[in-house]
């Protein structure tokens, strides 16, 4: 029987309501951390080195006033394109930073085995050419390394050889949704190299998010408990929590650090040519299977395209790496970050209701009593049952 057109439109408006009447996520903040109170307009694009070693180069347009802090951005295995994390690097050239987003791999060409020393050479090139530039004025007193997936072990490892590289040792390193890492030689990843050499003074931040949790958590294990040189006061695991209270919902998975803006697409920044090869050099180039990328990061890696900028990117990510940036540029520790409750805040949807928090956690530290923190008053603003640890209970967990 044929019902009523009146009978079809009146339940397409009941099935649309609870939409319409969704309560919304936060917006970016006006200013502060993560907040959109830009000193400048407009981002110079460009790149440094050759075709096949090169770096893409982001500041504010302009000379600069004032030497500019240098945060160098590793992307995950297979997002070599600097569009697919556009819209951090905007918001942190923005701000006032000098982006480096060296390209250590040419997808299905490179091998994971080569990319820490790849890397650590290309941001030294870049560091060099840049560093008489009057627009890009870098600061080496303040570096900063941010990592994703397989992004944080080559920053660590770039990290732990700065020192012997003659390269600028960062005072933060912010790794987020950390892996990528191998087990041994012959397998598939990034093979950490001696993380103790990384400076004491260093703060490492890691985070995983709730959805992908267990892998992300394995890795920050094992980075936090192999840099042994840092103290646990200079470490923090945090992890970012979905909240599905209102509409869109925020989902805390492996690629929501991605923030697509194709103002930043790699095909729309020229780099310099490969010079002339001699044609009686032999190519040493050869395939191996590492080289291409497996299912995971091929999936990652369309994902992170298809990943709209959201709360989770204004108030987990670029906040917290905001907030982390400035104690460690002042030499504040994890401790003094924990303190500040902005730092966990997510603020709340438009009904009021809290977006639940950021967890944080540092190392227990010889002599010091555990105590319990404060909550949040309403217990969807905490962190799921299934994933709540003590740091404790994290760094002792076997992988």
């Amino acid at each position: 029987m044929r019902r009523p057109l009146t009978t079809l439109v009146l339940l397409g408006s009941c099935l649309a309501a609870p939409w319409a009447q969704a309560a919304t996520p936060p917006k970016q903040p006006e200013k502060g951390p993560g907040g959109a109170d830009y000193a400048v307009s407009q981002v110079t694009k460009r790149a440094v080195g050759t075709a096949s070693a090169g770096t893409f180069v982001f500041h504010g347009a302009g000379a600069a006033a004032e030497p500019r802090p240098v945060v160098v951005f590793f992307h995950s295995w297979g997002a070599a394109n600097p569009a697919l994390y556009g819209g951090w690097i905007d918001h942190l050239a923005r701000k006032g930073h000098l982006v480096l987003f060296p390209r250590f791999q040419e997808v299905n060409r490179s091998r994971p085995a080569d990319a820490s020393t790849l890397a650590a050479s290309l941001i030294g090139s870049a560091l060099e050419a840049l560093a008489s530039d009057p627009e890009a004025k870098p600061d080496l007193s303040r570096v900063a390394y941010i990592g994703h997936s397989a992004g944080v072990p080559i920053a660590l490892n770039v990290a732990a050889g700065a020192k012997a590289g003659a390269l600028p040792e960062p005072k933060l390193i912010f790794g987020v949704m950390p892996g990528g890492i191998a087990s041994t030689e012959k397998d598939r990843g990034i093979m950490l190299q001696d993380l103790s050499a990384i400076d004491a003074s260093t703060l490492i931040v890691t985070m995983s998010g709730d959805r992908d949790y267990l892998p992300s958590d394995r890795a920050s294990r094992r980075i936090l408990q192999a840099a042994s040189a840092v103290p646990a006061t200079r470490k923090l695991f945090m992890r970012a929590s979905s909240d599905d209270h209102g509409y869109p919902a925020l989902t805390a998975t492996l690629a929501s650090p991605g923030s697509p803006k194709s103002d930043y697409d790699a095909a729309s920044i020229k780099l310099p040519p490969d010079p002339p090869r001699d044609p009686k050099q032999k190519s040493t180039w050869r395939w191996s299977a590492d080289m291409a990328l497996t299912g995971p990061q091929t999936i990652l890696t369309q994902q992170l395209g298809n990943n709209g900028t959201d709360t989770l990117d204004f108030l987990a990510f670029w906040k917290t790496f905001d907030m982390a940036a400035e104690a460690a540029f002042s030499g504040k520790d994890a401790a003094a970050l924990r303190r500040d409750p902005k730092f966990v805040d997510m603020g709340s949807w438009s009904d009021g209701w809290p977006v639940r928090r950021l967890s944080a956690e540092m190392p227990k530290v010889e002599g010091q009593e555990e105590k319990p923190q404060r909550g949040p008053r309403r217990r969807l603003n905490l962190v799921p049952t299934e994933t709540k640890q003590s740091f404790s209970e994290f760094m002792n967990r076997r992988s």
